[in-house]
């Protein structure tokens, strides 16, 4: 009985890590938002957000998730920003430092700045993990778009990332 069970459960942690790599969330099509959100971490996330921003597909930016040893200055001379830009739609998120904070970290800005709509980027296989976050805290009236950038993660990657979503909806199971 005990064998069957544990076959059943590899099975079905078999399935759906299948489904998980085979289903990577895939880049938004355009389209305008209110907003767009940026988690740091991975390559092309932050220069996605800002050439988005830079066409007008949104009035503001916020990047989650920046180091607090990182200024506006050194923030802008690595991902160049006409100033003008920079000083009026660019915010940066210091607060954050995993996934779980970039969630309530965007949701106070969201809800500062009357969002409505957002468009969110980050990797491919950091996506789910990041719209269940993002979907617990902000209210249901938000519309999240996730805009994932594309990637090729290895076995490694998906297999961290995997277990790491897993644990979190057990967590958000279990009230944690």
């Amino acid at each position: 009985m005990i064998g069957r069970l544990l076959s059943a459960l590899l099975l079905l942690w078999i399935a759906g890590f299948v489904t998980f790599v085979a289903f990577l969330p895939r880049p938004a099509p355009g389209g305008r938002t209110d907003a767009i959100i940026v988690l740091t971490g991975g390559p092309g996330r932050i220069e996605h957000g800002l050439d988005l921003l830079r066409r007008g597909q949104a009035r503001r930016l916020l990047v989650s998730g920046v180091d607090l040893s990182v200024a506006r200055h050194e923030f802008q001379a690595q991902f160049p920003v006409p100033p003008r830009l920079f000083a009026c739609c660019v915010t940066l998120g210091q607060e954050a430092v995993d996934t779980r904070s970039n969630g309530a970290e965007s949701a106070a800005w969201i809800a500062r700045h009357r969002v409505r709509s957002v468009r969110l980027v980050t990797t491919d296989w950091h996506m789910r993990r990041a719209r269940l976050e993002l979907d617990r805290v902000v209210p249901a009236a938000v519309r999240v778009y996730p805009d994932a950038i594309r990637s090729e993660p290895d076995l490694r990657v998906l297999l961290l990332e995997y277990h790491k979503y897993l644990l979190r909806r057990l967590g958000i199971l279990f009230g944690f």
